[in-house]
């Protein structure tokens, strides 16, 4: 079978298993945050840490809830990371560089799991499992949660009230990430993901030579880093690893954990609502963009190639062309920093799409729950617009989308191309910065360009060919994950209580429905307008001018 077969194959069997899950697991999402019974495990948790279920949150409480613990995890982690030295099973590992740890930090509380450093030297096995795998679950349970209150904020009205966070949260670890992550580490401990306490092993070759074995608890937080879209690596490899990624079903394995829950979402979104048929619109455009970037990163990196085999440098042989760049398109539109190839190794085109996926905010289908918040910020604007074109007043779901409705999503979708084009722009005028790039010229650009593009998007991915471990990198690049993790989050929150607080509109002969193929296609060009406004220029200069020299 050839590369393209093998990449018609692989997404036709990944499209087959998305749909046979689709329902189940986002009717079950939604029953877990409509749900008025707390387990009794759920309940413990909040005696233990003083909170009380049934209070619902104002959204300018649930916004400083959401900051709270991702500003004392932030702190909590730093210090943790810091004085893994002193600790049971560092692994040998004596911390890291102040300014590393805090990027640490950040990557993970926001997320994101950018990694500036070697994942199997960096990381000791306590604070891999205490402090990194447990965010890796809190950080995707926060996302849901603000989906959660979102979509309550389109369902609601007359309140100013979109459900309690530290529920929400608890919820989406115990009954939803947890479960499956446990399965997930089974399976891949199965196919031979490493799970152990095991210290490092110096082994001699049989030319004189000597190789250190890794151990560790991988498959753990291999389960969970797919699952919530978090991305990283126990090892510097990443997925491509063999101790991570055994073999090609391993590989088949870990795209479904990291799309399962995103295109999950829109069926939870339209169970919430009230009305089934709003997933339509919603998961389509996320499917077409995501089949669409898929065989586009195929077809860019086998023709640049000119051979049948496409190109390999940079590839797992294990897996082959086409099986990394469909990883890599997954991971880049789910926000999720996993990768089983060099991106920067990638022709010109083929890492230019890793790096469009990121700028159209990753709604296809994006993070979990980000992306589907995401995308209905990008449907509130397609409303708007819509309103504007035919005189008439916009409306959502029977809500007004008026002057502050649009403000609050303005805001939203300005602030991560406003993160990467400044960070970019300031990171190449500054020479510390500069001469961390590998490269010169469009594909120098290019992975300065990446850096910042993962960072504001909480993805986390790398071009590889940037020596991040510095200062100034380290600092600013978390600036960008922690203002493009909790900004957007504030926003979205914000526009969810205005909405909440509405009395719903009757709908009229005037009403753009939401639910229709026609609005499908007006959010699908919205989306691509939005992106293309935006990073044309950036993208012209960088992989489109190194592609078609």
């Amino acid at each position: 079978m050839g590369e393209a077969e093998s990449a018609l194959a692989t997404i036709g069997a990944i499209v087959v298993v998305l749909a046979v899950v689709y329902a189940p697991l986002g009717g079950w999402m939604a029953r877990v945050y409509t749900a008025e019974k707390d387990w009794w495990v759920e309940r413990a948790i909040y005696r233990l840490v003083g909170v009380d279920p049934d209070g619902e949150q104002h959204w300018k409480r649930y916004i400083l809830s959401t900051l709270v613990l991702g500003m004392v995890g932030i702190v909590a982690l730093w210090l943790l990371i810091l004085v893994q030295g002193r600790l049971p099973w560092d692994a040998g590992r004596t911390g890291m560089d102040w300014h590393t740890a805090l990027n640490t930090a950040v990557s993970f509380v926001t997320n994101t799991n950018w990694q500036s450093y070697a994942g199997e030297t960096g990381a000791g096995y306590l604070v891999d499992m205490t402090g990194l795998a447990v965010w890796n679950f809190l950080s995707a349970a926060m996302g849901m949660a603000v989906a959660a209150a979102f979509i309550r904020g389109l369902s609601r009205s007359g309140t100013d009230r979109l459900g309690n966070f530290w529920v929400d949260l608890v919820r989406s670890v115990v009954r939803i990430l947890l479960p499956i992550s446990v399965v997930a580490a089974v399976v891949l401990v199965a196919g031979g993901v490493i799970q152990n306490l095991t210290d490092p092993v110096t082994v001699h070759t049989l030319t004189g030579g000597s190789q250190v074995i890794q151990g560790g608890p991988v498959a753990s937080q291999e389960a969970i880093k797919l699952l919530g879209t978090n991305g990283g690596g126990f090892f510097n490899a990443n997925s491509a690893h063999p101790f991570e990624n055994p073999q090609p079903w391993t590989l088949f394995v870990e795209m479904l954990l990291l799309l399962c829950i995103p295109f999950s979402f829109p069926r939870t979104y339209a169970l919430m609502v009230g009305d089934r048929r709003q997933e339509r619109p919603v998961v389509g455009v996320m499917a077409v963009l995501y089949l669409l970037t898929s065989g586009l990163a195929v077809w860019a990196e086998i023709v640049a190639s000119h051979g049948p085999t496409g190109a390999m440098e940079g590839k797992e042989q294990r897996f082959g062309v086409a099986a990394s760049m469909l990883f890599g398109d997954a991971t880049t539109s789910t926000s999720t920093g996993a990768v089983v190839a060099s991106h920067d190794s990638m022709s010109a085109l083929g890492g230019g799409v890793m790096l469009f996926n990121m700028h159209l905010g990753e709604v296809s289908p994006g993070g979990v729950g980000s992306g589907l918040y995401s995308i209905l910020v990008l449907a509130v604007m397609a409303v708007f617009l819509a309103g504007l074109m035919v005189g008439r007043t916009p409306e959502m779901l029977g809500k007004t989308i008026g002057r502050r409705e649009i403000t609050w999503a303005s805001l939203y979708v300005l602030v991560m191309p406003a993160l990467v084009l400044v960070g970019t722009a300031v990171a190449l005028w500054v020479p510390e910065a500069r001469s961390a790039l590998q490269a010169s010229g469009p594909h120098g650009l290019s992975e300065m360009l990446y850096a910042y593009t993962s960072a504001a998007n909480n993805n986390g991915s790398a071009f590889a060919g940037l020596a991040s471990d510095q200062p100034f990198l380290n600092l600013t690049l978390a600036v960008a994950m922690a203002v493009g993790r909790f900004a957007p989050i504030a926003l979205v929150l914000a526009l969810a209580g205005d909405l909440a607080a509405q009395q719903p509109r009757p709908v009229t002969e005037g009403t753009m429905p939401t639910h229709t193929a026609v609005f499908g296609v007006l959010l699908f060009a919205v989306t691509l307008i939005v992106a293309a406004l935006t990073f044309f220029p950036a993208l012209a200069l960088g992989p489109l001018a190194e592609g078609l020299r």
